[in-house]
């Protein structure tokens, strides 16, 4: 019924940037019950972890450990979520996953985000 597709991810150095999208596809009607859109990250042995969510308001929050380094924001018109992520650490290395809640919840297939120092 909708389908959450994340982009962006890559290989970076400390202190460098990087820009996740996750576009959701499918009905749209499905898509506009959503109430809130999340990226997690997942690094092998580890669970995974929420990294950023929002509201369909808009109201947003961060783990300690990103916060002042990545911004969540949501464009509705394409149907699309971002994560802004600076000053990248490599403790950041993982796999970004995009989900999203409502009715029914959606995963993402996750996008790689590799740091080096």
């Amino acid at each position: 019924q909708v389908q959450l597709v994340e982009s962006g991810g890559g290989l970076v150095q400390a202190g460098g940037s990087l820009r996740l999208s996750c576009a959701a596809s499918g009905n749209i009607f499905s898509i506009n019950t959503m109430y809130w859109y999340g990226w997690y990250r997942q690094t092998p042995g580890k669970q995974r972890e929420l990294v950023a969510g929002i509201t369909s308001r808009g109201v947003t929050n961060y783990a300690d450990s990103v916060k002042g380094r990545f911004t969540i924001s949501r464009d509705s018109a394409k149907n699309t979520v971002y994560l802004q992520m600076n000053t990248l650490k490599p403790e950041d290395t993982a796999v970004y996953y995009c989900k999203s809640q409502g009715p029914n919840d959606y995963w993402g297939q996750g996008t790689q985000v590799t740091v080096s120092s």
